[in-house]
């Protein structure tokens, strides 16, 4: 329960109390900044309170966006303030400085929020835009703001405002209109989030294994379920944000489903094609491959730049400009094949097609978009001149992934010739290096071996210092894609039966770490513990192992399988264990996705 404390009796005619009590708050009313104090004190600890002033005229979803969004540790909008459990004791404070001093006709909110800012507890103030909240002084400015109440319909503004303000083309001119309403069919009958988000991740298994049952009718079925499980998929976030319920299950939940469903119905693609005889596990693999480093370019990106200083480009400057022309905007989202596009692509081509067609286009169109988008960065870092922050390449060498090897191979190092080297440059030899000997050497050489152990030198050495260059942020694509790489080339070259099949399911739960680490810094509470990293050996790590199983076991049949099957359900079990106790607790981000889908 929530408690809302009025700071005097409500105006006659208000439906003040009303509207707080439908937003499931206790309404308390007191005479006073004293007795308002006395009334804070008497909440219960843990309780989120609501300081509103008794004269506030505005818009119900204007108190809703004020006081419940559970993000923040405190909010306010003009006439009414709340705080969370932890921004208490301040409110206090202010409270008492308020009480020494004059406020009498003032809005004792505002006075608040000002005091709780300076005592460095940062207050969110939600964008109100069209809706109404405001404390009149007079009769008048009551009247006058009663009636800017009534001419805006604060249900259709709330409608609106659950749709993500950057989609892409085909989420927000096929999807949304009527997602939205499905949405607020799910909140008047009290479904959440995450039950949606649920429904979103069964609907998808079972248009994987429709899809695995290698018929027509099952691949038309699996394009069907595909674009429902979408459209739940568009409708769980947009519920979030239509009736506030952020939570930090829910943001795991949306951090990891999106990639759990594309790439089990990408396995489901395989085993269907594999029941027509056509073995196309190294397509899928390559595929996942693709979309994973192309989602760690734009996280390590964006990680990088936006707390940099000086972030200013003339590359920036002219995708703002074309920004200003609409139709760009829309050209430049659908060529990149963000999950809307791509998801109805892959809908349609399994309809109608064959899983190796659509892994084709599928690889195709995605390798066209990450180009694009790589390419557009590139130019981006480098004629900009921006400073690196601390964060940013702390956040750059918590993405890379980096185990207890790289750092013994620096500290072997030392100052050596080899760490003078700019990160970049030894990032790319060691990956240049690793998937060349993967590519040319027999499987199970002692070549590719050798070649891992420079992989774990040269990549340990490109982590020794803090990536604050300008084309740093390439280093944890690059570690991917020699990793990723690595296992893709040793399991098709070995030509053992299943191989494929088993790296899949090595890199799904390589990249699920890789993914959680992405949303644990999102959210701002750092990478996962160190003791994680250096369980599951780091990217070198594991690099160099799977090399040495492959030169181990290369003339032991299906042996390399079964040590690939092996090393793939240890580290799922390990990485999901502490992913489930981390973003179960209270230390977790209560955070949505809010940015353009991907």
């Amino acid at each position: 329960m929530s408690t809302a404390i009025l700071t005097g009796p409500p105006a006659p005619g208000s439906s003040l109390d009303g509207d707080l009590r439908s937003l499931g708050f206790d309404v308390r009313t007191a005479a006073g900044p004293d007795e308002t104090g006395a009334l804070l004190a008497a909440v219960p600890a843990g309780e989120r309170i609501a300081v509103v002033d008794p004269r506030f005229v505005g818009h119900v979803h204007a108190l809703r966006l004020a006081l419940t969004d559970p993000r923040f540790p405190a909010a306010a909008a003009p006439g009414a303030l709340t705080v969370q459990n932890g921004a208490r004791p301040a409110l206090a404070r202010a409270l008492t400085a308020a009480g020494a001093s004059d406020t009498e006709g003032d809005d004792l909110t505002g006075t608040l929020a000002d005091a709780l800012d300076a005592d460095g507890v940062a207050v969110h103030r939600p964008q109100l835009g069209t809706l109404v909240a405001t404390v009149p002084t007079d009769a008048e400015a009551r009247h006058e703001a009663r009636a800017a109440v009534d001419a805006v319909d604060d249900e259709a503004v709330r409608l609106r405002s659950a749709v993500k303000a950057h989609d892409g083309f085909f989420t927000t001119f096929f999807i949304s209109p009527y997602s939205r309403y499905i949405a607020r069919w799910c909140a008047r009958r009290g479904l959440t989030p995450n039950q949606v988000t649920t429904a979103s991740l069964l609907t998808a298994l079972i248009a994987a294994g429709c899809a695995a049952t290698g018929e027509r009718g099952g691949y038309i079925a699996a394009g069907v379920l595909l674009l429902v499980s979408f459209v739940l998929d568009c409708t769980d976030g947009q519920l979030a944000r239509y009736a506030l319920k952020y939570s930090t299950m829910g943001a795991w939940l949306d951090a990891t489903f999106d990639r759990a469903k594309e790439y089990a119905f990408y396995a489901g693609l395989a085993l269907g094609a594999a029941r027509n005889g056509d073995d196309v596990w190294a397509l899928a693999l390559g595929a996942m491959i693709l979309m994973t480093c192309r989602h760690v370019v734009d996280f390590s990106f964006n990680e990088a730049n936006h707390d940099a200083t000086a972030n200013t480009s003339p590359t920036a400057a002219l995708s703002d400009r074309l920004d200003s022309l609409g139709w760009t905007v829309w050209a430049r989202r659908m060529i990149i094949l963000p999950i809307g596009e791509r998801w109805a692509m892959i809908a349609v081509l399994t309809a109608v097609t064959t899983p190796r067609i659509t892994f084709w286009a599928l690889i195709i169109g995605c390798a066209f978009g990450a180009c694009y988008t790589t390419a557009g960065r590139v130019l981006r870092s480098l004629t900009r001149k921006a400073k690196r922050t601390d964060r940013a390449a702390q956040a750059l060498a918590d993405l890379a992934d980096s185990g207890p090897l790289a750092a013994l191979t620096n500290r072997i190092l030392g100052r050596t010739g080899i760490l003078m080297l700019p990160p970049l440059v030894l990032a790319l030899i060691a990956t240049g290096a690793m998937i060349a000997a993967a590519l040319s050497r027999p499987f199970g050489s002692d070549q590719t071996v050798v070649a891992a152990v420079f992989y774990v030198v040269f990549a340990g050495a490109a982590v020794a210092r803090p990536l604050k260059g300008a084309l740093d942020w390439l280093l944890p694509p690059l570690f991917r894609a020699a990793e990723y790489g690595t296992i893709l080339i040793l399991a098709a070259r070995s030509e053992v039966n299943g191989a494929l099949p088993a790296a899949y399911g090595l890199v799904a739960a390589v990249a699920y770490h890789h993914y959680d680490t992405v949303y644990r810094i999102r959210g701002g509470t750092g990478a996962p513990p160190t003791w994680l990293v250096r369980t599951i050996g780091g990217h070198e790590g594991r690099t160099l192992l799977v090399t040495v199983l492959a030169a181990l076991l290369a003339s032991r049949g299906n042996d390399f399988t079964l040590a690939l099957t092996a090393l793939a359900v240890t580290i799922a079990l390990v990485v999901l264990v502490e992913s489930i106790r981390f973003w179960v607790s209270s230390g977790a981000p209560a955070v949505h996705d809010e940015g353009e889908t991907a």
